[in-house]
């Protein structure tokens, strides 16, 4: 396991530089103990507590007949079958919890994501849950860039990080990406007439043979592009999988939900 006060061990490494270049991902395996995995999911179940609380005075709406509600910190999105009470994603999840809010300066997320970006004063881009219940529905192919492109003038400069609450593996519903996906920067949406359609790719841009599933078990951080190509199947499995994943950016630069400036400690 890598120490999060080794600043040797936490940098880049010229084998995780490569694979970043070629793949637009890498995985670094056993980054927190169990200990610690336990007090995540402790802490992740109290902020879907503390969210669902506040959805009464949000905005509930319905994009593709899917359920959303935004609150004033957050957005929370509900799974996919009709009247469903079950919390699919959480974003941002970090200020819920002091735990997570903790989490964002830890320096086993920030060291790498210091020599991804190329600078040493980093801020908060976004956070969010992936609760993956059993039996949640899957996210289809899309690139997180799309999604910020609006917002930001710097998408090439916001690598994500997941961190693995529980294991992940192709029973269900890991984590899958498109291989070498992010060397051609934003692809063309769907366009199918759905609301939602043009944030998913269209799979005439990518090759699926290029899907690498991301199995790995708890404490794993997987780093990849805001570019790469990526997705997961439902979880027809009676565990769920659940992940948080945090976004970095340069320095004094403003959050996406709420505007303010988080930088990293």
């Amino acid at each position: 396991m890598i120490r999060k006060n080794n600043p040797q061990e936490l940098r880049l490494s010229p084998t995780e530089t490569d694979q970043w270049q070629k793949n637009g991902y890498f995985i670094r395996h056993d980054q927190f103990a169990a200990q610690e995995i336990a007090e995540f999911q402790r802490a992740a179940k109290q902020a879907t507590i503390h969210a669902q609380q506040a959805k009464s005075g949000g905005k509930t709406y319905f994009l593709d007949h899917k359920r959303f509600v935004d609150t004033q910190s957050a957005t929370l999105q509900y799974e996919h079958y009709a009247d469903a009470q079950e919390l699919r994603v959480l974003e941002p999840v970090h200020h819920f919890q002091q735990t997570l809010e903790a989490l964002v300066d830890d320096p086993r997320l920030v060291s790498p994501m210091q020599g991804l970006i190329g600078q040493q004063k980093l801020a908060l881009w976004t956070t969010k849950l992936n609760l993956k219940p059993a039996g949640g529905s899957g996210f289809g192919w899309h690139q997180d860039s799309p999604y910020w492109m609006h917002n930001c003038e710097h998408v090439d400069r916001l690598p994500n990080v997941m961190i693995t609450l529980d294991p992940q593996h192709e029973t269900n519903g890991c984590l899958r990406i498109i291989s070498g996906s992010h060397k051609r920067g934003i692809l063309p949406g769907t366009n199918d007439g759905t609301s939602l359609g043009g944030f998913f790719t269209n799979p005439a841009n990518f090759d699926l043979d290029e899907q690498r599933a991301m199995v790995v078990d708890s404490g794993a951080c997987i780093f990849f592009s805001p570019h790469a190509v990526h997705g997961s199947d439902a979880n027809p499995s009676a565990q769920s999988r659940r992940a948080l994943i945090f976004t970095y950016q340069p320095g004094n630069h403003p959050m996406l939900k709420n505007g303010q400036i988080r930088n990293v400690n």
